[in-house]
């Protein structure tokens, strides 16, 4: 996701648009892709409501502060908890800017706020952006010290880079239960070297941030992030050329922001990619228009019950602590002048 997406963006009247695509669920699961991680009867008892609340360090820096629904102050995570959820999904940039709203996010900072995590007894999901900022379906830019590097560098630096700040998240005792290694990478990791067009490049980078998230994580869940699984042609072209080339993942993580009538059928073909791969799914970015906060619940509690039904592991809301004028993304949960959640957040207690 990119806050900027959120007002008058193509992205976003595609989003609120989107038209259903016709999909079977397709086969069950394999047990044996399951039981990597859990059996199947316990999914759904252990069914994961998550949100990504990556701004909150700086948020909280500039004298952000959040109410729970009685109007008390309260430190937002405990507020969450009362809401069900269990794990916080935190982004981090290669060397980001000071930019409380575009930058930040080193794995420094990510480590201290993880800890704060854990510590309220929330699981941890870690997305690379490999991108000093923003990378999204619509951009895949290298880090700019890695921008004129040729394949094979890339690669090592790709290598060294993973290893290090996952070192930083072990010796701050948070190793992530979930790692993305690149967030929406539809088209690719740090074009054009890793485009999927060079599908031979793409998959020895991110094979290279695999290895080297499991040597020092080994119980990390390795996931790779596609955005809208409406399209099943790009989602195919992707992972057929992915698995072609010798790619490992643990697990396949999606963006949809649709409203309720289309989740049945988008949740489908996140079910149906999965299960031609063998590898369980989860839903790990979901948000609506906090000024239509009775349709955005209503989307949130239609994912939620088809990600149930078609055997989903979870679903993460994208920063629904925002409010204004930390930012003018439109999409999050709170609201602005109360400083209290919206009946968005009731639909995490509803599904």
């Amino acid at each position: 996701m990119h806050p900027t997406e959120a007002v008058g963006s193509g992205r976003i009247s595609r989003r609120t648009l989107l038209k259903a695509t016709t999909a079977t669920a397709g086969a069950i699961v394999t047990a044996a892709a399951l039981a990597e991680l859990e059996t199947p009867a316990n999914a759904a008892a252990s069914f994961v409501k998550g949100v990504d609340i990556s701004w909150v360090p700086q948020m909280e820096a500039r004298g952000f502060s959040w109410k729970n629904a009685s109007g008390q102050k309260q430190d937002l995570l405990t507020i969450l908890k009362g809401y069900g959820i269990s794990a916080v999904r935190l982004r981090t940039f290669v060397n980001p800017s000071s930019s409380p709203t575009d930058g930040h996010c080193g794995i420094n900072e990510a480590a201290a706020f993880a800890k704060r995590v854990k510590a309220a007894g929330m699981s941890i999901m870690l997305d690379y952006m490999f991108g000093d900022t923003w990378n999204s379906v619509g951009v895949q830019n290298p880090p700019a010290a890695w921008r004129n590097m040729s394949y094979s560098q890339m690669r090592t630096a790709m290598s060294t880079y993973v290893n290090q700040t996952m070192t930083v998240m072990r010796n701050n005792d948070v190793l992530p239960t979930w790692v993305q290694i690149g967030n929406e990478i539809n088209s690719g990791i740090c074009r054009p070297v890793g485009s999927v067009s060079n599908p031979a490049q793409l998959t020895g980078l991110l094979n290279a941030a695999y290895t080297q998230v499991k040597t020092v994580s080994p119980n990390s869940i390795v996931c790779i992030h596609l955005a809208q699984p409406q399209k099943y042609d790009v989602m195919t072209t992707f992972f057929s050329r992915y698995a072609a080339n010798g790619g490992k993942w643990d697990m396949s993580v999606f963006s949809s922001y649709g409203s309720a009538d289309v989740a049945p059928g988008i949740v489908a073909n996140m079910r149906k990619i999965s299960d031609a791969y063998g590898k369980p799914f989860l839903q790990s970015e979901f948000g609506g228009r906090v000024d239509r906060a009775s349709s955005t619940q209503a989307s949130l509690v239609a994912y939620i019950k088809a990600l149930k039904a078609n055997g989903g592991q979870g679903i993460f809301y994208w920063e629904p602590e925002c409010m204004s004028p930390f930012t003018g993304y439109n999409m999050g949960a709170w609201d602005s002048a109360t400083q209290r959640p919206t009946v968005i957040m009731n639909g995490f207690t509803q599904a």
